[in-house]
C-alpha cells in the first residue's frame, strides 16, 4: 500500500493546539482528589464532574438552563448515536429521517439496526424543509411515520452549512405536526470560526421527546471518546434503559471535567483560529488549482469542506490515482444514505499542517483533472444537483 502523505480523509483537530500540559496538570489533581472513584463503576449518567461542567457549557451557548441530571457521558458521540437509536426503534425496518448526505458512522449504525432510511435533500441551510414535508406526508399516508428525524443542523457533516433558526423553527413545527422526535447532532458545534452561532433545537423546543447529542472529540481530541446526550424525562429513562457498559470513561471524564473547570471558551479560542487558517488555505488552494471546473462549501465552522465535480469524471480512476500519489478524502459515496456513486468528495483539514495542504491540494487537482473524460469547463453553479 502506498504511503498516504496528504490524508484530507480524516477529520480532526489541530495536534499542535492539543493541550498536553495543561492536561498532565489536570491528571495530577485528578489523581489526588479522585483517585480513588477509579476502583467504582461509574453508573448510567457517568461522572458528575464532567455532566455539570457541559450542563453549564449548553447553558452559556444556548441561554437556557441545563440540568446535569439529563446528561447521559457516552463514549464518543457514536455511542449515543447508537443509544438514542436503539432507544427509539420498535422493529426492525422503521423508519428514520435522515440528511441526503450525512455521517457514514451514523448510516452505519442505522443500517446494522436495519433502519428504512429516507434521505432529505441538502441545500445552503442544510436539510430542505420542503421535501423534509413531503415525505412525512408520505410517510403518514403509507402508515410508517419515522420513529425520529435524524439532523446535524450546525455544520453539517459533510457539506460544512448550518441550519438558520427560522428552518429550525420550521422543522421543530413539522416534528409536533407530525408526533415525530428530532435527534439533534452537534458534535462540531464548538468549531466555529464566523458569523452567528445558531440556536440548538432544545433551546427552542421543550419538547421532551427530542434529544441532542454533542461530542468532545472535535474541539479536544477523539481519542478521549467524551460525548454525552441531553434528554429529558421521560426520554431519559428510555435510553438509560438501553444502556448495558455500566457508564463511560471515568478517568478521561474527570480529566476534561477539570481541564475545563473554567469553560470551553478558552481552549476553543487557541484552537478555532488554527483551524480558521486552515480552512482559508484550502479554500484559496481550491480556487487556484479547480475554480474552473468544481465548486466547494466555505464553511463557517466544522471540519469539512464539500467539493462537487463534473460527472465526467471516472471516480474509480481519481481514487486510484490520489491513493497512488499519497493523497487521501472521502468519497461522496460515503455520504449517501443509499452509497448513490454522486460526484463528490469532502476533504477534512484540521489535523493536516498548512505545507501539506498546499502540497497535496494541487495534486488531488491534477489527478481530478486528468480523470475527467473531457477538458469542458464546469456547467453547474452550487454544490446542489
Amino acid at each position: 500500500m502506498p504511503e498516504i502523505l496528504y490524508d484530507f480523509g480524516s477529520g480532526r483537530s489541530d495536534p499542535e493546539t492539543f493541550p498536553k500540559e495543561a492536561l498532565k496538570n489536570a491528571v495530577s489533581r485528578v489523581l489526588d482528589r479522585e483517585g480513588l472513584e477509579l476502583t467504582k463503576y461509574p453508573g448510567n449518567l457517568g461522572h458528575e464532574g464532567l455532566r455539570k461542567a457541559m450542563a453549564r457549557r449548553e447553558s452559556e451557548r444556548e441561554g437556557v438552563p441545563v440540568d446535569p441530571a439529563h446528561l447521559i457521558l457516552c463514549n464518543g458521540s457514536m455511542q449515543a448515536v447508537t443509544l438514542t437509536a436503539e432507544a427509539l426503534q420498535v422493529n426492525h425496518g422503521d423508519t428514520v429521517i435522515v440528511e441526503e448526505f450525512c455521517y457514514p458512522g451514523t448510516l452505519s449504525a442505522y443500517r446494522g439496526l436495519k433502519y428504512d432510511m429516507v434521505g432529505i435533500k441538502l441545500d445552503e441551510g442544510g436539510m430542505r424543509i420542503d421535501h423534509l414535508e413531503d415525505e412525512l406526508k408520505r410517510l403518514q399516508n403509507e402508515n410508517r411515520l419515522p420513529r425520529f428525524i435524524y439532523a446535524i443542523s450546525t455544520y453539517q457533516n459533510p457539506t460544512g452549512f448550518v441550519m438558520p433558526k427560522a428552518r429550525r423553527l420550521e422543522m421543530i413545527n413539522l416534528a409536533r405536526r407530525f408526533g415525530v422526535p428530532i435527534v439533534e447532532d452537534n458534535c462540531y458545534g464548538d468549531v466555529h470560526y464566523d458569523g452567528p452561532i445558531e440556536p440548538a433545537i432544545y433551546a427552542l423546543d421543550g419538547d421532551p421527546n427530542h434529544i441532542y447529542m454533542c461530542s468532545l472529540s472535535k474541539i479536544l481530541a477523539p481519542g478521549m471518546r467524551l460525548g454525552y446526550i441531553l434528554a429529558r424525562p421521560p426520554m431519559l429513562e428510555k435510553i438509560l434503559a438501553r444502556r448495558f457498559d455500566a457508564g463511560s470513561n471515568t478517568f478521561a471524564a474527570a480529566v476534561v471535567a477539570e481541564f475545563y473547570r473554567d469553560g470551553i471558551a478558552s481552549h476553543a479560542a487557541v484552537a478555532n483560529p488554527v483551524l480558521k487558517d486552515k480552512r482559508d488555505l484550502t479554500v484559496a488552494m481550491l480556487k487556484e488549482h479547480l475554480d474552473d471546473i468544481c465548486v466547494w462549501s466555505n464553511p463557517v465552522g466544522g471540519l469539512f469542506i464539500w467539493v462537487r465535480f463534473p460527472d465526467d469524471v471516472d471516480r474509480g480512476k481519481l481514487w486510484k490515482t490520489t491513493q497512488a500519489a499519497g493523497v487521501n478524502y472521502i468519497t461522496g459515496t460515503s455520504f449517501h444514505y443509499k452509497a448513490v456513486n454522486a460526484p463528490y468528495l469532502r476533504l477534512a483539514f484540521g489535523h493536516l499542517t498548512r505545507e501539506q495542504i498546499a502540497a497535496g491540494v494541487p495534486i488531488l487537482a491534477r489527478l481530478l483533472k486528468e480523470a475527467r473524460g473531457s477538458n469542458e469547463p464546469r456547467t453547474f453553479e452550487n454544490l446542489f444537483i
